[in-house]
C-alpha cells in the first residue's frame, strides 16, 4: 500500500464551496486511478467520483453529478475534488484512493479496486 494523504476538509455553509487535496507524498499519481468515496456513520462507504489513470476520463455518481468535479494538479502527486453548492447531506468523511491498471480505461468507484487509502478528511456542511 503506498501513502496517500487528504486534506481540505472543514465546515461549509449550504450552497457553499470546498477543495480537498489528496496528494502522494512519493510517488506520481499521473497513472493511477484515482477515486473520492465518503462515509456517514452507520452507513457504507460511496464512491462519489473517480477519473482514469489511462486516460483521466471521470465518472461522477448521481449525488454530486454537476456539483463536484475531479482533476489533476499541476503537480502530478496531487489530485482535487472540487465540491460546489454544497448540501447538507454531503457531510461526511471523504477518503481518497488509488490503485494502478494500465489497460483499464474506464476508472471504478468500486472499493475493491483500490490497494491504498488516504487517513479521511471530515467535510461538514451546516448553517
Amino acid at each position: 500500500q503506498l501513502r496517500i494523504v487528504e486534506s481540505g476538509g472543514g465546515l461549509a455553509q449550504p450552497g457553499g464551496s470546498l477543495r480537498l487535496s489528496c496528494v502522494a507524498p512519493t510517488f506520481t499519481l499521473k497513472h493511477y486511478s484515482v477515486g473520492w468515496f465518503r462515509q456517514t456513520p452507520g452507513k457504507e462507504r460511496e464512491g462519489v467520483l473517480c477519473m482514469s489513470g489511462t486516460d483521466d476520463s471521470t465518472y461522477a455518481a448521481d449525488s454530486v453529478k454537476g456539483r463536484f468535479t475531479i482533476s489533476r494538479g499541476d503537480a502530478e502527486n496531487t489530485v482535487y475534488l472540487q465540491m460546489d453548492n454544497l448540501k447538507p447531506e454531503d457531510t461526511a468523511v471523504y477518503y481518497c484512493a488509488t490503485y494502478f491498471r494500465p489497460v483499464q480505461d474506464k476508472c471504478s468507484t468500486m472499493e475493491t479496486e483500490y490497494d491504498s487509502w488516504g487517513q479521511g478528511t471530515q467535510v461538514t456542511v451546516s448553517l
